[in-house]
């Protein structure tokens, strides 16, 4: 590899499609040092399916774009791609050994409209089983590794999008995909001191995404940047017919929006998002941030949304449902894991042996409990009581932006990110304490950023999350990109691996 691209990995996606378009990188090279540093950093166990021979023929592919001067703003860049996303002759487990073996025969929209644009495929992202997880420690790979690291303790990139977070806060790529169901791009994104979009509901295509919870799940990119961010959103975004739920809303140039400028604009402070027994360095992180869009010119006002305090219960009652619903469908018949059956066993027996041996202990938790909230007798009393909360807690969201709020800044995580193994074997609810900050955005549909701010006391990096209004995820882009300049996070994860 030549000099001149030696260390092309660490890059951002604005960099690297700057260099390409100018000639002074190929495509090809750019690639070889993503994958130089996949095959480095095989301690965090991020890629767990390597495409190297894939990603060197879309990269000489897109060097002759490049040349033919057919260059979109991906084309070139090389990404990581979750697990979950289905993709062509490739394998694609959403992390779970129900799944181990199955190669689909089809592409998800969003892999084919980065594909379309010229992206490159480097593998398959780590991630928790079927995106049930917030510490990337359900998975059937074993868990990934965050690449901040304070003295001897290994600690979680977050989930379920822990791989992705963790390739590309390890410049082990330039972008990465990740899903957000209750905040699991959010959260790692936060966990790593990267940045992480979730859409508005329906503003990216769902179609080849392996479902966990159908009404709540949304597709979203994982960068360095807010700009970058920007740029990969734009590509990944647009209607599909394919996808009942996506919205026929045209695509603004969501770069072109980060204008920095954000006077007169009303940032909202939720009072209920402050809880009891929430760590100092969290407070002083969510008061910096709210001198910073006040000094930017913003109008800072203290709002409030009622109903947050049952938002983590009732996420808890519908995404299991929905889980319950969407996994029926592994069941040794069609594709995937089928257990190995005794004398005598039956359809049953088949079902019931395939699933215990293919579905992690977590997934099974959700599933029971979806399945109970969902049964006669509890029904009305869970499920249909968890589904007016929801609509109430979307009305609380409305309310605040029908009086002149344009956006909402909170916390994005309750800590930084903490170590492997310290809650995988305690309660499972407060693992799902984590998501506290975030699920109200997916119940309520709303585009969400989580935006690296600064350090805790032990150097780990803590954002800060933007929530904005439906289908305004250019002016949401923007408030992060003056959050972002002004926090002025520069500090990087050590190579310790």
């Amino acid at each position: 590899m030549s000099a001149k691209v030696t260390g092309a990995n660490s890059w951002t996606i604005a960099a690297a499609r700057d260099a390409l378009r100018k000639g002074e990188i190929s495509a090809v090279d750019l690639t070889m040092s993503c994958l130089a540093a996949i095959d480095a950093g095989d301690a965090l166990n991020a890629f767990v399916h390597k495409t190297p021979e894939i990603a060197l023929e879309q990269a000489r592919a897109a060097d002759a774009r490049l040349k033919g001067g057919d260059a979109p703003a991906m084309c070139g860049i090389p990404l990581g791609i979750k697990d979950l996303f289905c993709t062509r002759g490739v394998p694609s487990q959403a992390a779970s050994n129900i799944l181990r073996g199955f190669r689909p025969e089809y592409e998800s929209t969003v892999t084919a409209k980065l594909f379309e644009a010229g992206a490159v495929m480097l593998g398959k992202l780590n991630m928790d089983e079927f995106a049930m997880g917030s510490s990337n420690e359900t998975s059937c790979y074993g868990n990934a590794v965050n690449p901040w690291k304070v003295d001897d303790r290994l600690l979680t990139p977050g989930g379920s999008s822990g791989g992705s977070a963790a390739a590309v806060a390890a410049d082990l790529c330039l972008g990465a995909t990740g899903t957000d169901t209750g905040g699991s791009i959010r959260q790692p994104a936060a966990f790593t001191g990267i940045v992480g979009i979730k859409p508005t509901y329906g503003r990216v295509s769902r179609w080849g995404i392996v479902a966990f919870a159908s009404s709540l799940d949304q597709a979203g990119p994982m960068t360095k940047t807010v700009r970058d961010a920007a740029i990969m959103l734009g590509a990944m975004a647009g209607h599909d017919p394919k996808d009942s739920t996506s919205a026929d809303i045209p695509v603004p140039d969501f770069e072109a929006a980060l204008t920095g400028d954000i006077r007169g604009k009303v940032i909202g402070i939720p009072k209920e998002y402050r809880m009891d027994g929430m760590p100092g360095e969290i407070e002083a992180l969510w008061a910096r941030g709210i001198e910073m869009m006040r000094d930017a010119g913003a109008e800072v006002r203290d709002i409030s949304l009622p109903h947050t305090k049952y938002a983590l219960p009732a996420y808890y009652v519908i995404a299991p449902a929905e889980a319950s619903s969407n996994l029926a469908r592994y069941d040794g018949v069609r594709y995937g894991h089928r257990a190995k059956l005794a004398a005598g066993d039956g359809i049953t027996e088949m079902y019931e042996k395939t699933r215990a041996e293919g579905f992690g202990p977590e997934v099974q938790r959700r599933i029971m409990v979806g399945t109970y909230v969902l049964s006669a007798g509890f029904y009305d009393a869970y499920y249909n009581r968890a589904r007016k909360v929801r609509a109430l807690i979307k009305r609380d969201f409305e309310t605040v932006f029908a009086q002149g709020v344009d956006a909402i800044l909170t916390p994005a995580t309750p800590s930084a990110a903490f170590g492997l193994g310290e809650m995988a074997d305690a309660d499972p609810v407060k693992m799902y304490l984590n998501d506290v900050f975030t699920v109200t955005v997916n119940l309520a549909g709303l585009p969400g950023i989580s935006v690296p701010v600064g350090l805790d006391g032990q150097g780990l990096p803590l954002g800060l999350q933007l929530i904005g209004r439906p289908w305004e995820e250019a002016d949401l882009l923007n408030y992060a990109h003056v959050l972002e300049s002004r926090a002025g996070f520069v500090a990087k994860a050590g190579k310790w691996w």
